[in-house]
This record gives structure tokens, C-alpha cells and sequence, in this order.
């Protein structure tokens, strides 16, 4: 089924068409990648039963031997094509690999927590919350850089990562190209221009992009993503939202709406919001996994409740921002009762939506109130600059 937000784009069939239309009279001035592209090398090179003919070109044998041994080329850079299918990965696995990988130029680009001034740096010392234990200082901080990290073609676990989120959510079996408007049926929605949105009817090479989407969460964005889908206890929630996702009326892009989810974890994290929940647990990464979790179960409740729409999204992502803001402690404690009272690990096709009662996620319409004026839904998660507080 296609997607709303993908209707009236040119399809990749259309861009197809519109490439074979073109004629290349010259052959030495037509780009190896052209020649790919159209199939004028198989059908001037080989026959019906795919025997050569005697009469061929050598220059053209030649290219058609290059172009055997050319990598597929995007925007991204160059994608080698994988020798068989792309093992799924586990969180605790790719987690291993940012342990030990060099992230000291994402590490310089981090803000650990929001800088106040003045009055404000006063108020928030006297009656603000905890400061996190130095012993977990490491852990945020590799957060926070996991989030600077942008995605990279030639890093194979980033490729595994992006893998594992489609064949989780989608059930596929088989690998997935990185390019494509398959990666439009996730919700993602770049189109290789940086995080930039495009009209309807524009037709851009190389096909959607997951990457650009990922700007201000970087891969702590699809990391958390992963975690969603890889834990057996909660996958069945993952698949019921994207299935909602894909709502006749309710439709929405779960891919962007995960990633705003994780903009706001972030946000949260660096007002030192989490702090007190952090130092009980000792941990960080698994506090965060549990508030981005129990934010998309609360963004659940009210959408299929409510029966919101695409058109809700800025109001609804700025309710879920001022509680997780005001208070985490709420939405950990209800998500915990969820996992505790539910019996989803036992049989993942047993999930049903009463289980998102207001008992167990509290009432969607006593939380927060959000003034009445129009917001816009982030179409790519940007760390918000207006939390750094002045005197």
C-alpha cells in the first residue's frame, strides 16, 4: 500500500521512462553509469540466449566488462554490492561497535547539558534536579555523540543497523536497496538534499534517502529505532504503531515520528531531566531506550484514541515534549506497569490496542495543556536552541 504522504511523486518507473526516452547517438561520449542505466550495453553486446555477437564493438566488450566491475555510485558514495544477505544485528552488538569505534570528531560537536546563565544557572542549582554521578558522565556522553554520528555507506554496521530496522518492521526476508521509495513506506521521507523536504511531483536521482533525515539525532536516531524493534517484549508494539502508520486516515511517516521521539529524549537528557532516574539505575543508554519507548507508547494512545491525524502531529509532538520534560519519572513508571502486565513476550500476533487503557498510560486528556496556536511538524529532528537559557 502506497503511503498519502507519497502520492502524486513521480515514481521510480516514471524516472525510468523518462531515461530511456533519452537517445545517446555517440556512444564515446555516453557516461559507463548511462549505458547501465538504459541496457544498451546487454543488447548491443549479447544475443536473445545471451551469446555475444561476432560483430560487436571491442570498444564496447570493454565497457561492458568495466561496467560488470563498477560499484553502484549515489549521492552517499559508493555502495559495493554486499556478497549475500546482510545479517540482522542486535542493539547490544551495535552498541559494542560505538564503544570501541573513534567518535573523538563527534565527541568535539556535544553539548552534555543545556547552559544557563544569571538568574537561571541559579534557580536550577537550588531547585533544579540532580546532577548525573560522574561514573555515568561516559555514558551520556557517548549518547550524545552516537548522535552526532552521521550515516556512512561504507561502515557496515551502520548498513546492518538500516537493514534490520526494515526487515523487523516490514517482515521481509531479503536485503533492501539503499536507495529507493521502499524506505518511503518506513516513513522516511528525504530525498538526498540534507534533511530538505520536496514537492510532490520532483523527481530526484538515487531515490529516497534515510540519511538526510537523520540531522540532529544522527544514528542515536535509528539506534533507538533498533532497540524497538529488536527487543521481543515491545516488537509487538513497534509493528501495531506502524501498522497504524498506515492508516487509511490516521497515516503518519513512523520513521520521522521515531526520530522526533528521539529529539526529545535527547532534549531531556541534556536539561539533566533524567538524572535522578540515570543515578538510581546506573545507567543512561537503557534509561533513554525506556523513555523514547514509553513516549512512542504514549503518541500511540492519544493517535488511536483520539483519532488523530497528520495534521495533529506538531500539537501532539509538542504535548509529548512538555511531559517528558515535566515528567519522566510518569511515563517510565506506566511503561514499566505495561511491560509488566502484558503478555506480548508470550505471543507477539496477541497485541491489541486496549492494552494503551488509561490505567495503564493515564488519561490522554489530563496531562499537559499546550497553548492554542499553530505548530509545525518537524520533518527532521533539530536539537532545539531555545532551551539554552539567559538571565
Amino acid at each position: 500500500m502506497t503511503p498519502p504522504w507519497r502520492m502524486n511523486r513521480c515514481t521510480t518507473e516514471d524516472c525510468q521512462h523518462e531515461q530511456q526516452a533519452i537517445t545517446y547517438p555517440v556512444y564515446k561520449s555516453v557516461h559507463i553509469s548511462a549505458l547501465k542505466q538504459n541496457g544498451l550495453l546487454q543488447s548491443l553486446s549479447a544475443t536473445p540466449n545471451g551469446c555475444r555477437e561476432a560483430g560487436v564493438n571491442t570498444e564496447v566488450l570493454r565497457a561492458r566488462e568495466e561496467w560488470d566491475a563498477v560499484a553502484s555510485v549515489h549521492p552517499g558514495g559508493i555502495v559495493e554490492k554486499p556478497l549475500g544477505p546482510i545479517p540482522l544485528i542486535s542493539f547490544n552488538e551495535a552498541l559494542q561497535y560505538f564503544q570501541t569505534a573513534d567518535l573523538s570528531d563527534c565527541r568535539k560537536r556535544i553539548q552534555p547539558t543545556v547552559q544557563r546563565r544569571g538568574l537561571a544557572a541559579i534557580t536550577h542549582f537550588l531547585f533544579g534536579p540532580p546532577r548525573l554521578h560522574q561514573q555515568l558522565q561516559s555514558e551520556r556522553d557517548l549518547a550524545l555523540a552516537i548522535a552526532q554520528c552521521g550515516l556512512d555507506n561504507n561502515e557496515k554496521v551502520h548498513m546492518r543497523i538500516l537493514q534490520t530496522i526494515y526487515k523487523k518492521l516490514t517482515g521481509s526476508r531479503f536485503d533492501c536497496a539503499r536507495y529507493g521509495p521502499h524506505w518511503e513506506d518506513l516513513g522516511f521521507q528525504g530525498m538526498g538534499r540534507g534533511g530538505e523536504l520536496h514537492s510532490a511531483n520532483e523527481c530526484l536521482p538515487g531515490g529516497t534517502d534515510p540519511g538526510t533525515d537523520l540531522r540532529g539525532t544522527g544514528l542515536l536516531g535509528l539506534m533507538q529505532t533498533l532497540y524497538f524493534v529488536m527487543d521481543s517484549r515491545i516488537l509487538p508494539v513497534a509493528r501495531e504503531i506502524f501498522k497504524l502508520s498506515h492508516h487509511e486516515t490516521q497515516n503518519f511517516p513512523f520513521c520521522v515520528m521515531s526520530i522526533n521521539i528521539t529529539r526529545i529524549v535527547i532534549q531531556v537528557l541534556r536539561e539533566e531531566r533524567l538524572s535522578r532516574e540515570c543515578n538510581r539505575r546506573q545507567q543512561v543508554i537503557a534509561v533513554l531506550n525506556d523513555l523514547y519507548v514509553a513516549v512512542f507508547l504514549r503518541l500511540f494512545n492519544i493517535w488511536k484514541t483520539q483519532k488523530k491525524t497528520i495534521s495533529d502531529s506538531g500539537f501532539v509532538l509538542k504535548e509529548l515534549e512538555v511531559l517528558a520534560r515535566r515528567n519522566p519519572k510518569q511515563l517510565l513508571k506506566h511503561l514499566e506497569t505495561h511491560v509488566n502486565g502484558s503478555a506480548i513476550s508470550a505471543r507477539e500476533d496477541g497485541f491489541h490496542a486496549h492494552a494503551f487503557s488509561s490505567e495503564v498510560l493515564g488519561s490522554s486528556q489530563s496531562s499537559v495543556t499546550v497553548d492554542n496556536k499553530e505548530l509545525k511538524f518537524t520533518g527532521v529532528g533539530d536539537l532545539l536552541s531555545e532551551r539554552e537559557q539567559d538571565s
